[in-house]
């Protein structure tokens, strides 16, 4: 994501501060913007110049040169349909908004579609003993279980992969041996791994005690058995662009009650409603971390994940959640594990 406060401009801003500022950032393009940071806008170097034609000075501002329906991509659009949409419409750069329409960055089509390499770490939690899927996981790790013709854990390795996260680490416990034979260090993934063993059951987040070595920057830490389509890449800028603490994934949920609930005041039936539905937002398994998250995690104990979010909200630091509306599963149960297979091939074929 390109950083973009160098190319900010407002309303009132002159075709010349406009033209210094395309021309210094080499970007071709500004982002017009009110006080909130809501995008209103684009100005390019050809907007500029069809104003000087009609006779606009380079002192007047550039109000009414502004294209006020610019392409733009929601931050939690995949990079494949980023990458759709601008090829549809043979652009080089695409602004990227928050749900509000705030700006908070640029993507360059180029940068997508060679995905440039990130430091950041990917923690995956990889050593649960899938019960509910006995017997397929007697003999076989439910990482290791075949999806799609080959391991749920591969097909997350390789999505990492593809937006350039390339640094993992698998926390393993029932039949890490298998695990660590299949993957080896990474290199035939295009990714480095390096292994974490607990000997003990420690939760998703007391796992994070036992890395070899506090992470320097912001790290996902994701669900060995899940499989998304989710933008790894925009998870990250999400939670930059935020000034997160910690950032969780999150999914709606619909719930249905079958019976007509009813309201009452003491003895008295006020209202009923018919089999309404709730609707709550569920964590999706995936999170991202900045490092001082682990200066709150106890040493070898058992810690969740909603624990470690607790914490962090009660020390009032900066937790936020990111909506995913892409394609997610989680394969716990058998029938879960049936569905992943039939759909594969629409979603990662």
């Amino acid at each position: 994501m390109q950083n973009i406060d160098s190319i900010l401009i407002t309303e009132e801003s002159s075709i010349r501060e406009t033209l210094q500022k395309i021309d210094a950032s080499a970007k071709q393009i500004a982002l017009v913007v009110n006080d909130q940071r809501k995008l209103l806008g684009t100005v390019t170097d050809g907007d500029i110049r069809r104003g000087l034609l009609k006779g606009m000075s380079l002192d007047d501002s550039v109000e009414s040169i502004v294209f006020r329906t610019p392409t733009t991509a929601k931050l939690t659009d995949s990079k494949e349909a980023i990458i759709k949409q601008a090829l549809a419409k043979k652009l080089h750069q695409i602004p990227i908004i928050d749900s509000d329409g705030c700006i908070v960055g640029l993507k360059e089509i180029e940068e997508l579609v060679k995905a440039t390499t990130k430091s950041n770490r990917v923690v995956l939690m990889v050593g649960g003993l899938g019960s509910r899927l006995y017997p397929l996981t007697q003999e076989t790790p439910k990482p290791l279980l075949n999806v799609g013709g080959k391991p749920i854990l591969q097909t997350i390795v390789e999505r990492f992969a593809e937006y350039g996260f390339v640094n993992i680490v698998m926390c393993v416990n029932y039949k890490a041996n298998m695990i660590q034979d299949h993957f080896g260090d990474g290199s035939q993934f295009g990714v480095n791994i390096e292994y974490v063993l607990e000997e003990e059951r420690m939760g998703t987040a007391g796992a994070l005690s036992l890395l070899t070595s506090k992470p320097a920057e912001p790290f996902i830490v994701m669900n060995g058995d899940l499989l998304t389509s989710v933008n790894f890449e925009n998870l990250l800028d999400y939670h930059l662009a935020h000034d997160a603490v910690a950032t969780m994934c999150v999914r709606e949920y619909d719930f249905q009650v079958p019976y007509g609930v009813v309201h009452l005041e003491g003895n008295k039936v006020k209202s009923i409603i018919e089999k309404p539905v709730h609707k709550f937002f569920v964590s999706a398994g995936i999170y991202m971390l900045s490092p001082q998250c682990i200066d709150f995690i106890p040493q070898k104990q058992y810690y969740d994940m909603p624990t470690l979010f607790e914490k962090i909200i009660e020390s009032q630091q900066n937790a936020v959640s990111f909506p995913i509306h892409e394609y997610w599963l989680d394969i716990g149960r058998m029938n879960e594990y049936e569905q992943a297979n039939r759909e594969y091939s629409e979603v990662f074929g």
